[in-house]
C-alpha cells in the first residue's frame, strides 16, 4: 500500500506483512514514513547533555539530563526510585472535551521526572543509561563497566576510551564494534583480537597494525607477515605517543582502507531472510540496524532479543508484539512509549515500570488498571480505554505517538540531532525548542593551554586547565582517571572535546540507510549500507566470503 508522510511529503510503502501486524496490534496505519517515526521518537531521548541541579526532593546536588531551571519536577535517581512520593497522588480524571496529548502534557508537568538514568552504580555520576558501572565517566548507554570514558554501548568492559559498540573488551581505545578485544585500538569490526592497531575486519588476530580483512593471524603490517623481531621494531618506530605522528597515520590509514579494504555489502552475521546493518542472530527482520537475536521485526534500531515488532529504537531485553517505543526494556504488546520497563499491555506511558494494563501514565511501578495514574478496577479499565480510543481517533492522536511539542528536551540536546542534523533555523521553522550553547558565550577568560606533542612529556598539570576543541571551539577538560589511560597505553592527549570525538566515530559508521548497489567483483545486486558512487569496494556475500577465508 503507498502512502505520503505527513511530515516531509515522501512516498512510502506499507508491506503486506506490515498490514498484518497493525490489525494484530489493532492501531491505525502511520501517517509518518519509517525516517520521520524514528527522528519523532529521538526527540525524546538526551543521551549526552548534563546539567548539574538539586533534586526537587532532597535539595542534594545531582548530574542530570535536565537543567535546574527546568519547567519539570526532576529527582535524582535514588529519590525517584525511593519511597518518599507516590506517582498515584497526581491521578486525574480523563477529560473528554480535550484532547488527550493536551492532558498528558499537563500531567508531565506535574509527575516527578527521573533526573538521570542510572541503575546500581558506583562513582559514576556523569552516566546515563548505565546499570552496574563503577569508576566511568560518560559511559552512555553502559552496562557492567569499569573504568570506561567517553564510550556509547560498551559492555561488560574495563579500561575502555573513546569506543562505541564495545562488549567484553579490555585496554581499548578509539574502536568501533570489537568485541572480546585486548589493547585493541582505532580500529573497526575486530573479534577476538589483541595488540592490534589501526586495523579493519579482523578475526582472531594478534600484534597487527594497519591490516584488513585477515583471520587468525599475527604479526602482520599492511597485511604482509613480519617476524616478531620486524614487528616489534617496526611498531617502536611508530612513536604513538606523539600527537602529530599519530594524526598523521591515522589519516594515511584511512586513505589505505578506503582504497584496498573489502567491504562486505553489509555486516550480517548468522541472518536469514534479513536486511539492513549491524544484524545477528536474525530472522525476517528488515530495515533494521544494530540488532541481535531479532524475529519478524522491522524497523529496529539498536535493539536486542525483540520478536514480532516494529519502529523501536533503544528497546531490550524481549520486547514482544510491540511498536513505537523508545528506551525501554522487556516490553510486550505495548506501544507508544518510552522509557519504561517489564510492562504488558501498556499504551502511551513513560516511566513505568513493571506494571500491566496502563494507557497514558507516567511513574507509576507495580501498578494495573491505571489512566492518566487513576486506578480502576478491570472492569471500568476495560470499558473506559476504548471510548478513549474513540476520542483520540476523532482527534487524529490515536496511532501517532507523542507530539515532539511534548519532548521535554530541546532537538538539539537529543540523539535526533544526531542522526538527523538540523540548523536552529530549521528547528525553530518546525516549533521545536533549541538550546543555545552557553560554553560558547562564556564570560570567564580561558587560559590558552599548550599541549605537549608525546604523552610522555604531559604532567598532571593539565588536569587543573580547560583545552580548547580544535573543532567545535568547546572547553573540556582532562580528568586524572584518563590522564592514567593515556599514560599507560602509550597514548596522546586528545585536542577534540568528547562530543566531538563522538560525532567523529559515527562519521566513521555506516549510514542507517539501504541502497541498491552492485558488488564490485561479480556485478550482483544487493542492498547495501553503502551508497553508490562511494569509493569503496563493496562484495556479496559469495565474493566476500571467498576474499576472507
Amino acid at each position: 500500500m503507498g502512502k505520503t508522510c505527513k511530515q516531509c511529503g515522501l512516498a512510502f510503502e506499507i508491506s503486506d506483512v506490515e498490514l498484518d501486524f497493525f490489525k494484530r496490534i489493532n492501531v491505525p496505519l502511520p501517517t509518518f514514513c519509517s525516517e520521520c517515526r524514528q527522528q519523532r521518537r529521538q526527540i525524546f531521548r538526551n543521551d549526552r547533555v548534563f546539567y548539574r541541579r538539586k533534586c526537587d526532593l532532597s535539595g542534594k546536588p545531582f548530574i542530570s539530563l535536565y537543567p535546574q531551571h527546568s519547567s519539570y519536577r526532576v529527582f535524582s535517581p535514588s529519590e525517584w526510585y525511593g519511597e518518599r512520593w507516590n506517582p498515584m497522588e497526581y491521578a486525574r480524571e480523563f477529560d473528554f472535551s480535550k484532547p488527550f496529548f493536551q492532558q498528558f502534557a499537563d500531567l508531565m508537568k506535574e509527575v516527578p521526572r527521573l533526573g538521570i538514568d542510572i541503575v546500581n552504580c558506583e562513582n559514576s555520576d556523569y552516566c546515563n543509561y548505565c546499570g552496574d558501572d563503577k569508576d566511568c565517566y560518560l559511559d552512555i548507554a553502559g552496562e557492567a563497566n569499569r573504568d570506561c570514558y567517553f564510550n556509547l554501548f560498551v559492555k561488560y568492559s574495563k579500561d575502555v576510551v573513546d569506543s562505541t559498540f564495545a562488549y567484553n573488551s579490555t585496554l581499548c581505545y578509539e574502536c568501533i564494534n570489537c568485541y572480546d578485544c585486548y589493547n585493541v585500538q582505532n580500529s573497526i569490526y575486530c573479534d577476538n583480537c589483541s595488540d592490534v592497531y589501526f586495523s579493519f575486519d579482523l578475526k582472531g588476530c594478534r600484534n597487527c597494525v594497519f591490516c584488513h580483512g585477515l583471520r587468525n593471524k599475527e604479526y602482520y603490517v599492511f597485511n604482509k607477515p613480519y617476524s616478531k623481531e620486524e614487528y616489534e621494531e617496526y611498531m617502536r618506530n611508530l612513536q604513538l605517543g606523539s600527537f602529530d605522528n599519530r594524526q598523521k597515520l591515522a589519516q594515511g590509514w584511512e586513505k589505505y582502507r578506503h582504497e584496498n579494504a573489502i567491504f562486505k555489502f553489509s555486516y550480517l552475521l548468522n541472518c536469514e531472510n534479513c536486511s539492513g546493518g549491524n544484524l545477528k542472530d536474525c530472522k525476517n527482520t528488515f530495515y533494521s540496524f544494530n540488532a541481535s537475536n531479532s524475529e519478524d521485526c522491522r524497523y529496529l534500531y539498536d535493539v536486542l532479543d525483540a520478536k514480532d515488532c516494529q519502529d523501536l529504537n533503544y528497546s531490550l531485553y524481549k520486547p514482544e508484539l510491540s511498536y513505537e517505543l523508545i528506551s525501554t526494556l522487556n516490553m510486550v504488546k505495548s506501544a507508544f512509549s518510552m522509557a519504561s520497563h517489564y510492562n504488558n499491555e501498556v499504551y502511551y506511558c513513560d516511566l513505568t515500570n513493571n506494571s500491566s494494563n496502563l494507557f497514558g501514565c507516567i511513574g507509576l511501578k507495580h501498578k494495573q488498571y491505571c489512566i492518566l495514574n487513576k486506578q480502576y478496577t478491570k472492569e471500568e479499565y476495560e470499558d473506559l480505554v476504548p471510548k478513549i480510543i474513540e476520542h483520540m481517533t476523532k482527534t487524529d492522536e490515536w496511532g501517532q505517538f507523542f507530539p515532539v511539542t511534548l519532548s521535554p528536551f530541546a532537538y538539539n540536546e537529543t540523539v535526533a540531532n544526531e542522526y538527523y542534523p538540523l540548523t536552529k533555523e530549521d528547528v525553530l521553522k518546525k516549533g521545536w525548542r533549541w538550546k543555545d550553547d552557553s560554553d560558547s558565550d562564556s564570560s570567564h577568560k580561558v587560559v590558552e593551554f599548550k599541549i605537549p606533542d608525546n604523552i610522555s612529556n604531559v604532567t598532571d598539570d593539565i588536569c587543573k586547565h580547560a583545552l580548547t576543541c580544535q573543532v567545535s571551539g568547546k572547553h573540556y577538560k582532562i580528568i586524572q582517571q584518563e590522564l592514567e589511560f593515556y599514560r599507560k597505553m602509550n597514548l596522546p592527549i586528545p585536542r577534540r572535546c568528547p562530543d566531538q570525538r563522538h560525532k567523529d566515530r559515527s562519521d566513521l559508521r555506516e549510514p542507517r540507510k539501504l541502497w541498491n548497489r552492485k558488488c564490485s567483483k561479480c556485478g550482483k545486486l544487493t542492498e547495501s549500507v553503502y551508497e553508490p558512487g562511494r569509493s569503496e569496494k563493496i562484495y556479496c556475500e559469495e565474493c566476500y566470503l571467498k576474499e576472507v577465508y
